[in-house]
């Protein structure tokens, strides 16, 4: 399952639709939330836009990979765009699988590669102003690891 929405998502209940199938070992999930520093700046909320077509066309191909590469029985991704306040939640990546290494890598990779290659563009609204973001050096080192 893929969502892009401005709604916020209920863990709880992605974690047990993952866990409604009988063959799932391991579940490992990451939430993303707005920080409130970053760069030594104040944030005060984050703002993300999206081009729905593209976005959905990556967000499946990424999810796609992940499947290529490790035994997955499931996968759920949720972004969320429009203005987040701090703290509040930007991202879900829910894996499930037989083995507890095949849905820990899984789930590490998507949200590499969410990070570096997804469009999404994201403002960060701050104390001194707002601030276009790009990938972060850190981002796409970690995206390189998996090539």
């Amino acid at each position: 399952m893929i969502k892009v929405q401005t709604e916020d998502f209920d863990v709880n209940h992605e974690y047990h639709r993952l866990a409604a199938k009988s063959e799932a070992g391991a579940i490992v999930t990451f939430v993303g939330l707005v920080r409130d520093l970053n760069l030594a700046q104040t944030v005060t909320a984050l703002h993300l836009e999206h081009y729905p077509e593209m976005t959905e066309k990556s967000l499946r191909r990424i999810v796609q990979q992940a499947k290529q590469r490790w035994q997955l029985i499931d996968v759920s991704l949720i972004h969320r765009v429009g203005t987040l306040t701090v703290n509040q939640q930007i991202v879900f990546v829910g894996v499930s699988s037989r083995h507890r290494g095949d849905a820990f890598a899984a789930c590490e990779f998507i949200m590499d590669h969410l990070k570096t290659e997804a469009p999404f563009w994201k403002k960060e609204h701050t104390d001194s102003g707002e601030t276009w973001l790009d990938a972060n050096e850190k981002d796409l080192q970690a995206a390189k690891r998996w090539r």
